[in-house]
């Protein structure tokens, strides 16, 4: 089994000494796996087109979502969860990682109430985030509601500029959950600091949270040399997602509206992989809520989440 390589910088730029600056896959894949991946992408997916872009925005700058791409992306019909599972044939996805004797992420809601805090650390630039924040955004969804998503595509220099979305300006309002999220920096490479142009600074306690568990001691799979690897997602620090939970090469050759026009469809092989990793996320959500809500944490697709992870018998 090949691990695969992390996240590349342009051409002949130098790895910057600084934490959180990889990205890294969370299951180790053969590049014959990644092969049938962009084969079987390539030939079987079919999904209506209906424009955009996964080119990144070389002057930088926010650009909102779209409203109709954002529907699809929070309101993926109950049917497909519960068709899909845990099944995806073509990508292999790995599930979060249960994180045992630690002490719980909490935070207070708006409302002022102490919720299980989900804590998303990663970067505009990283292709790795960018294939992880398709499920996040998903599970998030099934808990709440979350706005102000920006449109953003991981570097050219790997994986092509995966589509996605940035939480740059984003919100999250819950009465189950807190989600807090920190884009260290942008897609935007500045040759003058031969560096990624930073974008948002975690605070102490976030970049300690980072520094302690982000590392070979709690990751399973990680060694030395992966620690400080992103994108890094703390459930209530009871689950760790370390890693993308499906390679980037999943979604390559597609614009963000047609994967998220695809979210719809149940047989499509990248929904497979997205829904199978947003299923697993909410299964460990319901973990930290006390499974509420109950139509979400009792739905058929959770419960098979759920059995897969070893959370039921």
């Amino acid at each position: 089994m090949a691990k695969r390589p992390p996240a590349k910088r342009p051409s002949g730029a130098k790895r910057p000494p600084v934490p959180a600056k990889r990205g890294r896959p969370a299951g180790l894949f053969t590049w014959l796996a990644v092969g049938l991946v962009v084969i079987v992408v390539a030939g079987l997916v079919i999904i209506k087109l209906t424009g955009g872009s996964s080119t990144p925005n070389a002057k930088g700058g926010f650009s909102a979502a779209s409203t109709a791409v954002v529907n699809e992306l929070t309101h993926v019909p109950a049917s497909v969860f519960n068709a899909v599972g845990v099944t995806s044939p073509v990508a292999q996805v790995t599930p979060p990682q249960a994180l045992a004797g630690q002490p719980a992420l909490t935070a207070a809601s708006a409302s002022g109430a102490t919720l299980p805090e989900i804590f998303y650390y990663g970067a505009e630039y990283c292709p790795y985030c960018a294939a992880q924040r398709w499920p996040t955004i998903i599970a998030l969804s099934r808990f709440g509601t979350l706005k102000g998503l920006g449109n953003m595509s991981s570097s050219s220099s790997d994986f092509a500029g995966t589509p996605s979305f940035t939480f740059v300006k984003s919100t999250y309002t819950s009465k189950y959950l807190v989600f807090k999220s920190i884009e260290a920096d942008s897609n935007v490479f500045n040759s003058a600091t031969d560096n990624w142009v930073p974008l948002q600074k975690p605070t102490a306690a976030q970049q300690a949270l980072f520094v302690k568990y982000d590392t070979s001691k709690y990751v399973t799979g990680y060694t030395a040399q992966d620690d400080g690897s992103i994108p890094f997602i703390s459930l209530g620090n009871k689950f760790l997602v370390a890693g993308a939970s499906f390679t980037p090469a999943t979604l390559a050759n597609l614009s963000r509206n047609q994967i998220a026009a695809g979210l719809s469809e149940a047989t499509n092989p990248v929904t497979q992989a997205i829904i199978t990793s947003a299923n697993e996320q909410t299964a460990a959500f319901c973990t930290l809520t006390k499974q509420q809500p109950g139509n979400v944490c009792n739905s058929s697709g959770v419960m098979a989440a759920k059995k897969s992870m070893g959370l039921i018998s």
